[in-house]
């Protein structure tokens, strides 16, 4: 690939990793709004500014890390790995976030999820020591299980895995947290040689 067809090809890829991660945020914020029903409350801020807004750079950022990670990477790109960051990040930018996950831990599932990603997309990247990223595996696995069966936890007998609704609900939570992993993976995963023709 030569150098002025690379631009316009990771152009794309950032512009198709904003829109891949504006709809994971929305599938994650409907996941939300099934844990606590009614009481849900949609803003702003809240909705675009810390959930769909990170999806968005967080997708932009992994994008382009495919984008370099095709073209034989780049000094420095490997900190892209830390792009599910701003799922954690964001929220916490809101006026008095910040004392809201220190007294009621609000917030700390952004955390996970972000740290879920990250984990697992160091694990399933085949890159770097194997005990790492048993580790990680292990780690991330167990997380992402606890988040796909805590509907009931959370929303009653109406989101146990027996019921349809609460099926539902932990198969959109799972499969939401397992595609993150595999978008996070990218910037943990070698690099493709650039062809010399």
């Amino acid at each position: 690939m030569d150098d002025k067809s690379a631009e316009p090809a990771a152009a794309s890829l950032i512009v198709i990793g904003a829109i891949c991660g504006i709809a994971w945020a929305a599938g994650f914020r409907a996941y939300m709004v099934e844990l606590v029903g009614i009481a849900s409350i949609f803003e702003w801020d809240g909705t675009f500014g810390a959930i769909l807004l990170p999806g968005a750079l967080a997708g932009a950022l992994l994008g382009w890390a495919e984008a370099l990670r095709r073209s034989g990477g780049a000094r420095g790109w490997r900190w892209l790995t830390l792009a599910p960051l701003a799922f954690a990040v964001a929220p916490l930018l809101r006026p008095g976030a910040v004392v809201e996950l220190v007294t009621t831990g609000i917030g700390g599932a952004a955390v996970g999820v972000a740290l879920i990603g990250i984990g697992g997309g160091y694990a399933i990247s085949g890159r770097g020591r194997l005990w790492g990223r048993i580790v990680a595996g292990v780690l991330s696995g167990a997380a992402l299980a606890a988040i796909a069966l805590m509907p009931a936890a959370i929303g009653g007998a109406r989101l146990t895995v027996t019921e349809p609704r609460g099926a539902w609900v932990s198969v959109l939570a799972g499969s939401l947290l397992l595609v993150l992993v595999l978008a996070s993976s990218i910037p943990f995963r070698r690099v493709l040689r650039q062809s010399a023709g």
